[in-house]
């Protein structure tokens, strides 16, 4: 059985605006196996964050193919994506994106509540998750009632209650601070070393260096991929 989790061939994805074509992805060629832990980066129009959103379904390519986990997504329907995000990829944002008047157990709960799960299941598996991110002392605390640090877990335990195959996290430490940034750094490094896929788009050097593996994008190509020999 192939060990690919990932398998994109001559990814391409232009915009039009207006009557020009913005030409973002120019023929992108990547396979990311299971159970790595990769850094995406580049400069703002790289094109990274159109990457990041074909990789993670929120969005279908203009030309080429990208088999997830052997499925061919690349000309999926909304419906059929937004069945395979919900099952296969566990977001981590910037941004927390947690539902406000919710308690964690209730924000971490949600993706099964997509997935048909019964409430007594997934209450256990939201318990499970926020006790391996610690904290299960605030599973009935609101955002508002969480630091920073403690929100981003949540998010992190929310993209984990669903079992994916890939954690895909996007800046997941551009709203912290340095000594909190370390710390979900190191959940990342847990979460990978207990067999999950980790990709994480970044544009800060000392972020990607707790990845193994880092691509660089520049103007729509590949510029650079090099497996990351001092990772943190």
């Amino acid at each position: 059985m192939s060990n690919s989790l990932i398998k994109i061939s001559d990814i391409k994805r232009d915009f039009i605006l207006g009557n020009e074509t913005i030409y973002v992805l120019k023929g992108i060629d990547l396979q990311i196996n299971k159970g790595e832990y990769v850094a995406l980066m580049g400069p703002s129009g790289s094109g990274k964050s159109t990457l990041m959103n074909i990789l993670g379904c929120l969005d279908t390519p203009t030309s080429g193919t990208y088999i997830l986990n052997g499925k061919d997504v690349s000309q999926m329907h909304d419906d059929d994506l937004a069945e395979v995000r919900n099952k296969e990829i566990g977001f981590v944002f910037q941004t927390f994106n947690l539902l406000p008047r919710t308690t964690a157990l209730d924000n971490v709960a949600l993706p099964m509540i997509y997935a048909g799960y019964p409430k007594s299941e997934r209450n256990k598996r939201a318990t499970e998750v926020l006790t391996q991110v610690g904290l299960d002392d605030r599973m009935d605390h609101q955002p508002n009632q969480l630091s920073g640090g403690q929100r981003q877990r949540v998010a992190v335990a929310r993209a984990l209650v669903n079992k994916p195959s890939i954690i895909l996290a996007d800046e997941p430490t551009g709203n912290l601070d340095s000594k909190t940034s370390v710390e979900i750094m190191k959940l990342f490094g847990d979460i990978h070393a207990s067999g999950n896929t980790v990709i994480l788009v970044t544009h800060e050097e000392d972020i990607a260096k707790y990845a193994h593996r880092i691509i660089r994008l520049r103007d729509g190509i590949i510029e650079s991929d090099q497996l990351n020999e001092g990772h943190l």
